[in-house]
């Protein structure tokens, strides 16, 4: 086993390191950022108009026909905002320095670009099956953009393994550890107690998970920056030397944190960029489930709504747990993940049972909204082979994982969720950059409020549908 592991581990630092899907995930960042000219610059309005107007915690009734483009985005953000947000900052920071954050920035701005690419594509090749069910996602827009069928399965495979089984094992793993620390609640209790209520969202089929996520997500992001911000305001004097850790870090660790952190601009730059991607998901294939089955006229309104998913994710909740570590001071270069956010939060609140607790419940919510998005994300590959006949027994399947993943802590299964997140980026880049002149077509559509654009495309990706 131990060899198996290292072996993972060997092909996870070539396929996240510095030569590998970092370069090619911000690169494709950069690539569509000047493609679609600073698109999440110069329509920063429309982003924000477009991403709340509709907003609302008891929205209409989604279902085979889609969800609205405000339960879209609250799907997208159930996934994005998981323990990446809580643990990846902290391990971002611990191993690579203050410094990373601001790499975390750099990734996360380019990667609005990339999302909104991913959310267009999405909108371009969703599929009404013969039912009325919309369908949408990296595997169709492969299938049909690129004619790639064998690309397209090989992507869905890896979304399945990735998302639906290891990676909610991973998620039901942290709030298990962070419940044994906070309340002494027996990892087995917990897994079930995630089984459980899994089982009761997945069985409501696409109308309970977006009624699910309206209201979660926005509550839970809420909780969460009060609980930041009333620790930040009250070591307000000490967020200038937050700032000046982070832009100092960027190009000289050693001297933000006064060596502390043996770490280089290399380091920095990794960490920052891969924790980053990790949380953020942009270009990594998993959102535009979500986005593909919002009810827009035009697919570039659901673009601007997936780079407002990126901004929150990032420069609002990911942001919060790392000021929330710098201006407390707990960082010493020993503690790393989830324990150095809660020690920060413990400093902050001024008691450790408060400000363990406090993280606990974050993170179940994070940790379990995500659960609820990759499944989501999972179902519609399970759909892409069998239809709708498969989709009972994957149910279960998913339960089972969760369960076993809230008290199996196995290095190799987190080794092996990042191998097969990676490898599903691949096939899913290619597709951006084989299909992005219609990206640009799509974006030039709306800004000239010309539905014909791109309406005989739209029409094809209909009359095409599979059979579910």
């Amino acid at each position: 086993m131990d060899s198996i592991t290292q072996l993972v581990k060997d092909i996870n630092s070539v396929l996240w390191g510095v030569y590998g899907l970092i370069p090619l995930l911000v690169g494709t960042g950069i690539y569509f950022t000047c493609k679609l000219k600073f698109v999440q610059l110069r329509k920063i309005g429309e982003i924000c108009h477009q991403a709340f107007s509709g907003m609302t915690l008891f929205g209409e009734k989604a279902g085979k026909h889609g969800m609205s483009s405000f339960q879209s985005l609250a799907t997208a953000i159930a996934a994005q905002v998981g323990t990446g947000n809580l643990a990846g900052a902290a391990t971002a920071i611990a191993l690579g320095g203050p410094g990373a954050i601001f790499w975390m920035w750099i990734a996360a701005f380019f990667g609005m670009a990339t999302i909104f690419a991913e959310a267009v594509l999405a909108q371009l090749h969703r599929k009404k099956t013969e039912n009325g069910r919309i369908l949408g996602g990296p595997a169709y827009y492969i299938a049909q953009g690129l004619g790639s069928k064998w690309l397209a399965g090989f992507f869905a495979i890896a979304i399945i393994v990735a998302l639906g089984f290891i990676g909610n094992m991973v998620q039901a793993n942290s709030i298990a550890d962070a419940f044994v620390v906070a309340f002494d609640v027996p990892t087995w209790a917990t897994g079930i107690l995630l089984a459980v209520l899994g089982g009761l969202v997945f069985s409501g089929d696409t109308s309970r998970i977006a009624a699910t996520t309206e209201k979660m997500v926005p509550i839970m992001a809420m909780l969460y920056v009060l609980g930041g911000l009333w620790i930040l305001i009250s070591h307000i004097g000490e967020i200038p030397n937050a700032f000046r850790m982070i832009f100092v870090g960027a190009f000289d660790p050693a001297a933000a944190t006064g060596g502390i952190i043996g770490a280089g601009i290399k380091e920095a730059m990794r960490y920052g960029v891969a924790r980053g991607l990790f949380s953020n998901e942009a270009g990594m294939g998993s959102t535009p489930h979500a986005h593909a089955v919002a009810r827009v006229k035009y697919p570039a309104q659901q673009g601007f709504v997936a780079i407002m998913g990126v901004f929150i994710d990032t420069f609002v909740v990911l942001n919060m747990t790392a000021f929330v570590i710098f201006v407390t001071g707990v960082l010493d270069g020993q503690t790393t993940g989830i324990a150095l956010t809660q020690q920060a939060f413990a400093a902050g609140f001024g008691s450790h049972n408060i400000g363990y607790g406090f993280v606990a419940i974050c993170l179940f919510f994070f940790a379990f909204s995500t659960v609820i998005g990759w499944y989501f994300f999972a179902e519609q590959n399970v759909r892409y082979f069998f239809g709708k006949k498969g989709i009972p027994e994957f149910r279960v399947f998913v339960m089972g994982f969760i369960m076993l993943g809230s008290f199996l802590k196995v290095d190799l299964v987190w080794e092996l969720a990042d191998m097969f997140n990676g490898l599903m980026v691949l096939p899913n880049l290619i597709a951006l950059w084989g299909l992005s002149k219609l990206v640009a077509k799509a974006l030039d559509g709306y800004e000239r409020q010309d539905p014909a654009a791109i309406a005989p495309f739209m029409e094809e990706s209909s009359d095409t549908a599979p059979k579910a």
